[in-house]
């Protein structure tokens, strides 16, 4: 009884269609599942998240788990997780892709999860890292380890989702740093954000990782655009 209250009084809706969810259905309805653009990029072994890197970052493997398209499902979830809240979707997600990637060898090695970091005033603010629970479900996945104090973002800047490509270059340099390299020497490393655009961000993450000694990168992102 107390449970039919709660859900009269607080419905629970899908966060990419905001229809009501069925009994069985949580966090996203099962039509929506069904619509959601997936890639397969990591079991068709295609290398276009690599591409929006040549020449500019040497990574190991690269996947999004989604493709990107504005007004899109996918946009109302990372709109919804990193603007309302809905952690749960990162859960979603992180399962989600980490259950496909734990089946193949090119992500069987991955030593360590790391999170694209927000700056403390932005995470401050918002009171999370969007991606960091999409990280801790692909580290468990994997049987990795997740570890966000190593990679820091030291320089705080506005949200770069209008800026041109070359300005985005521009306003990335330098501005991350990392803390303790030797804890992530002869690692592979899996680097994670939502979404991968232009790849400024995770190239200068990428950048400032390379100090440590011998490792490997792979790069596992929600959705490209």
């Amino acid at each position: 009884m107390l449970k039919s209250l709660v859900d009269l009084l607080f419905p629970k809706v899908c966060y990419a269609c905001l229809n009501l969810l069925n009994d069985n259905e949580e966090t996203i309805c099962v039509n929506c599942r069904h619509d959601l653009p997936v890639t397969n990029f990591h079991f068709d072994d295609d290398d276009t998240v690599k591409k929006v890197l040549y020449g500019r970052a040497n990574i190991a493997h690269a996947t999004a788990l989604f493709r990107f398209e504005k007004k899109g499902l996918v946009q109302q979830l990372i709109h919804g997780l990193k603007y309302r809240g809905y952690e749960n979707i990162g859960v979603l997600l992180g399962n989600w892709l980490g259950n496909e990637l734990k089946t193949l060898d090119a992500y069987k090695t991955v030593d360590i999860v790391i999170p694209v970091p927000l700056h403390k005033k932005k995470l401050k603010k918002r009171g999370f890292n969007q991606v960091a629970k999409f990280g801790k479900q692909l580290a468990n996945a994997l049987d990795a380890q997740y570890v966000d104090t190593v990679l820091v973002k030291i320089s705080n800047t506005t949200s770069q989702t209008t800026k041109q490509r070359f300005t985005r270059w521009i306003n990335n340099d330098e501005l991350f740093a990392v803390v303790n390299a030797a804890s992530i020497e002869n690692k592979h490393i899996l680097l994670v954000d939502d979404l991968i655009t232009t790849g400024a961000t995770l190239e200068a993450c990428i950048t400032v990782l390379n100090k440590a000694k011998n490792i490997k990168i792979s790069i596992a992102t929600m959705a490209i655009a």
